[in-house]
């Protein structure tokens, strides 16, 4: 649940004391004038992580989920949905080339792309700029939320007008399910599992195993984002996850980055049923050769660091054998107003 306060000063003015309240309560301290105005987000039930803003840009509420823009000091303008921070404008980029170049230069020519989620359009700026890439299908369920990014967020204006992006309005279990085409990479950029919100469907074996598997083409590649990795937090869904994807695909890959916004380890994992063997400097050329532009964060080293995970974390990945169902579901900490994706 994400909150705001106000630090040594008023209600902002606005009589209700909630001062425009980031998807929680928000509190006000009336005894002078206002100081600083901070976001608040509980990470586990004895931990919470909060940081100064500017201002809050826009709030409120769609029929799936709440949302919130922020102009953070620490981070710029930062998304948040349902009281979780979901990508914040210094450090986003972080996030979203760990999250889509490593599963399109290990494949060998990826030319289609289907994106679950995605609604902020980040996932498809990264992706339109390789330059095999022939076209790339959005399909996030809240329309509000993706008029919302295309307005705000000018940093993805341009893929949102790219001729080669397909926006789908619509649930993306039942849109893969009654596709009949299939995919080289197919991309979650899903919500967080939540207790209280339907998209942790999206993380189950039958899933992967019924739906997104056939939906792949020959060589094809799945990638996910899968939660906190950190040497602790690791054990909330991205182990599960993983050991999830290792009874559905050969080869599972997972990997990490530290997201600062996030206040942890992030985790994303791949999956395919061809071996992931480029070295680092097979994974420089083919940046090189394919993508336009500059990588801020990823290239073939910093990938091949990656997906080496520390001791402690590797040997409880390794051990893992709970496998994600529907109804064996793990969450990460907190309650979801609603999702992405609806309950079927």
């Amino acid at each position: 649940m994400g909150d705001i306060s106000y630090s040594n000063g008023t209600n902002n003015g606005n009589g209700n004391g909630n001062g425009n309240g980031v998807n929680g309560k928000a509190h006000s301290v009336l005894n002078g004038y206002r100081k600083s105005c901070w976001y608040e987000e509980e990470i586990e039930e004895n931990l919470r992580w909060s940081f100064a803003l500017n201002s809050i840009l826009h709030t409120g509420a769609t029929p799936y989920q709440d949302i919130a823009l922020l102009d953070t000091k620490p981070f710029g303008k930062a998304l948040v949905i349902d009281g979780k921070l979901q990508s914040a404008e210094t450090d986003e980029f972080i996030y979203h080339e760990c999250l889509v170049h490593p599963p399109l230069l290990h494949h060998p020519n990826p030319k289609s792309i289907f994106i679950m989620g995605g609604g902020e359009g980040s996932t498809a700026r990264e992706l339109l700029r390789h330059r095999t890439v022939e076209k790339v299908v959005m399909c996030d369920i809240d329309e509000e939320v993706v008029e919302f990014c295309k307005s705000y967020l000018i940093v993805n204006s341009e893929a949102f007008c790219d001729p080669r992006l397909e926006l789908i309005i619509n649930d993306a279990r039942a849109e893969l399910e009654h596709r009949e085409e299939q995919y080289d990479v197919i991309i979650g950029d899903l919500a967080d599992p939540i207790e209280g919100g339907p998209c942790y469907k999206l993380y189950t074996k039958s899933f992967y195993e019924l739906i997104v598997k056939p939906r792949l083409s020959k060589e094809g590649v799945f990638v996910t984002q899968a939660g906190p990795a950190g040497i602790f937090s690791h054990t909330e869904v991205f182990s599960c996850i993983y050991n999830t994807l290792r009874q559905v695909f050969k080869y599972v890959v997972p990997y990490s980055a530290h997201v600062p916004s996030y206040a942890d380890i992030w985790g994303w994992i791949m999956a395919s049923d061809t071996p992931f063997e480029l070295s680092a400097d097979e994974l420089d050329l083919r940046i090189k050769q394919r993508i336009k532009g500059e990588n801020r964060y990823l290239d073939g080293k910093t990938l091949s660091s990656a997906s080496t995970l520390s001791k402690a974390v590797r040997q409880s990945m390794d051990n893992e054998t709970h496998v994600y169902t529907e109804g064996t579901a793990r969450f990460i900490y907190g309650h979801g107003h609603g999702s992405a994706y609806k309950q079927n």
